[in-house]
Formats: C-alpha cells, sequence, structure tokens
C-alpha cells in the first residue's frame, strides 16, 4: 500500500485560547491532504471526475497530543476501504515527526450538478487502488 503524504501549514488563526490547534481545526488540516490527493495528485494522473463532487458523509477523529504553532504538519493519507459507491480515507498528523492525530472520512461522490451519489468511475478506482489498505 502507498501513502500520499502531504504537509500542511499551521496558520496562525488554526490556534484556539489554550495556545494550540482548536480540534476543530484538525479536520482542515486532514481537507487540505485530501484535496491534495484527490484535486492534485489525481489530475496528475489524468484523473479529474473528484473535483465533480466529493461529499462527506462521516468524520471520525482521535487526538492524540496537542499541535502548536509553527512547523507544517505531515499528514500521511490512504483509502482503509474502498466500495462501489464510496470509500473512506484514513490520516495520520506527525507533528515533528510524532503522531498527533488519527482520523477517517467516508466520502461519496456525487454529482453537483444533479444532486446525487454516484459510483465510481473506473479511472477513479484504478487512482485509488495504490493507496488502498491490504
Amino acid at each position: 500500500m502507498t501513502k500520499y503524504v502531504h504537509d500542511v501549514a499551521v496558520r496562525w488563526s488554526d490556534m484556539d485560547v489554550y495556545g494550540h490547534v482548536n480540534n476543530a481545526r484538525f479536520l482542515t488540516l486532514y481537507e487540505e491532504a485530501r484535496v491534495a490527493m484527490f484535486f492534485l495528485a489525481a489530475r496528475e494522473q489524468g484523473v479529474t471526475s473528484f473535483e465533480e463532487g466529493i461529499v462527506i458523509s462521516r468524520h471520525e477523529v482521535d487526538y492524540l497530543r496537542p499541535v502548536d504553532f509553527g512547523r507544517p504538519v505531515r499528514i500521511e493519507t490512504w483509502v482503509s476501504q474502498l466500495r462501489a459507491a464510496s470509500f473512506v480515507v484514513s490520516y495520520e498528523l506527525f507533528d515533528e515527526g510524532e503522531l498527533a492525530g488519527r482520523a477517517k472520512s467516508w466520502c461519496v461522490p456525487y454529482n453537483l450538478a444533479e444532486g446525487f451519489p454516484r459510483r465510481l468511475s473506473e479511472a477513479e478506482r484504478d487512482f485509488l487502488k495504490p493507496y488502498v489498505e491490504q
């Protein structure tokens, strides 16, 4: 299995009154990595259909330690479940080399123009296969 690795900057606006990244902002950091994977990496392989619509049906987040402002965090992303019309993206967030969080997002390909969920295309499945957890 291949993991998609993306560095994400921690912004001052991500901080809360306690001086570390707000719990809700962890989802934003994970989103940055997910968008890079499905919009940038997929586009590099000629797959642009993800850009037509993916909705999130569920998130699950484990906070393992606080993250402070400073260096970018490294997020490793892979697909832990692949179905005909949905997939689960798993993440591990590393701050200065230490695991600081884990998460999962349940993703549904979606036809935004017509307003309904759709099945993954063969090209999308081919893009995802190297990232699927065995």
